[in-house]
């Protein structure tokens, strides 16, 4: 059973193949950037074959899944005789506000509850439909599963997703916590309970979900309890180029001084803030660390704010699950940053958190326990798959459905 999965966004597609019936082995994956651009690149790589990259006109999200189809198929670079070889496509949906718990078979009234989650996502959902409707024009019939970001959070109780703002603005708007990286989340919580042997239902974790974009989630018996991010994922960690969480009444007090309009506030807070603002460097974590060893103060307190905060969140999330078995690195940066990881991990023996510096240097991409043996609380870095996850989810609705 041939299954593909994207992640669109807003210029970009991300995507993998698997055989589900060849013990989820993925066949071919890659990624199409700059797209609306003249100078766009499509990078394919199939398994046990060189990788193949491109770069001409991609304009929209159907000229670059028409790509993909191609390089599927490609008689020197394809893993497939025809595209008809693949029977269903899941797609990462980051917001499915509070009517889906659950990944689902795509149908028009799916399709419309996406759209009229776009407010609350206005930089993602729109990219999600574009993918979704390409889909539909490219293979009609074809079934497509929409899984959500947003679902795994919708198990947290209503004191933990609650805003203190007047209430007719929840009943009206939605406006609540919703929580994203869900399906990172999910994944590695599952994974770790595998790696170390223990029953889902017994674990209380703290899951780290550290990248571009990052989140904290507070998982117990197996389910979200609470989540750094809110009603956007502006909310939160210090994150590559956004605030993270910052007192309301500055923005107000900085759109008066700087005569900032409402787009000029999401501007500042979704793209000008965050480890760039702080070091006037870079938002890449990469070149702050290397700032960092070369003694440029800037990024050694943009980097003391990050860990500062995640670190905040660990104690936060321990006491309100009244204990903490175990506390999950995983992300771009949370799998690869050692250096991040030992500054948010030193000084927790208060919590059972032994950590284990020697066993933590140099760990990238790697799935590792990081914490020494007679910790009470173990630390681990998990490697993440959501595509993995939307492909498995995808496998299990068809065998109900279709």
């Amino acid at each position: 059973m041939i299954i593909l999965v994207l992640n669109c966004g807003s210029s970009s597609i991300k995507y993998q193949l698997f055989n589900m019936d060849n013990n989820e082995e993925v066949i071919a994956k890659g990624i199409v950037e700059r797209i609306g651009f003249t100078d766009a690149v499509i990078s394919h790589k199939p398994s046990g074959k060189a990788k193949h990259k491109q770069v001409l006109p991609i304009m929209d999200h159907t000229t670059g899944i028409n790509l993909i189809m191609a390089a599927l198929v490609d008689k020197e670079h394809g893993v497939l005789k025809s595209v008809e070889e693949i029977i269903a496509v899941g797609h990462r949906v980051v917001q499915g506000g509070e009517k889906y718990k659950e990944s689902v078979l795509i149908n028009k009234e799916v399709i419309q509850d996406i759209e009229a989650c776009v407010d609350l996502a206005p930089l993602h959902n729109p990219a999600n439909l574009k993918g979704i409707i390409s889909i539909e024009n490219l293979l009609p019939g074809i079934p497509q599963i929409a899984v959500f970001d947003t679902s795994f959070h919708q198990s947290m109780p209503p004191h933990a997703f609650m805003y203190a703002v007047p209430r007719e603005y929840y009943e009206k708007y939605g406006v609540r916590k919703y929580g994203y990286h869900g399906t990172s989340h999910k994944y590695v919580f599952k994974k770790t309970s595998k790696i170390l042997g223990k029953d889902t239902r017994e674990m209380k974790v703290v899951s780290c979900h550290l990248g571009n974009g990052a989140s904290v989630t507070a998982i117990e018996h197996g389910r979200s309890l609470d989540t750094s991010m809110g009603f956007t994922p502006v909310d939160g960690l210090i994150m590559g180029t956004r605030t993270g969480d910052i007192d309301p009444g500055v923005l107000l007090f900085l759109a008066d001084k700087e005569h900032l309009s409402l787009k000029g506030i999401s501007n500042m807070i979704n793209k000008r803030s965050g480890m760039m603002g702080i070091s006037e460097i870079s938002s890449d974590m990469r070149d702050l660390e290397l700032a960092y060893y070369e003694g440029n103060e800037r990024a050694n307190l943009a980097l003391t704010m990050y860990a500062y905060r995640v670190k905040k969140f660990i104690g936060a999330y321990a006491t309100i699950m009244n204990g903490l078995d175990c506390v999950i690195f995983t992300g771009g940066i949370g799998e690869n940053d050692f250096n991040i990881r030992r500054m948010i991990l030193q000084n927790m023996e208060f919590l059972g958190l032994d950590f284990d510096e020697t066993e933590n240097h140099g760990v990238k991409g790697e799935d590792k326990i990081i914490s020494k043996p007679d910790s009470r609380v173990t630390a681990i870095v998990v490697k993440t798959n959501e595509e993995l996850v939307i492909a498995t989810d995808t496998y299990k609705i068809l065998e109900k459905c279709c």
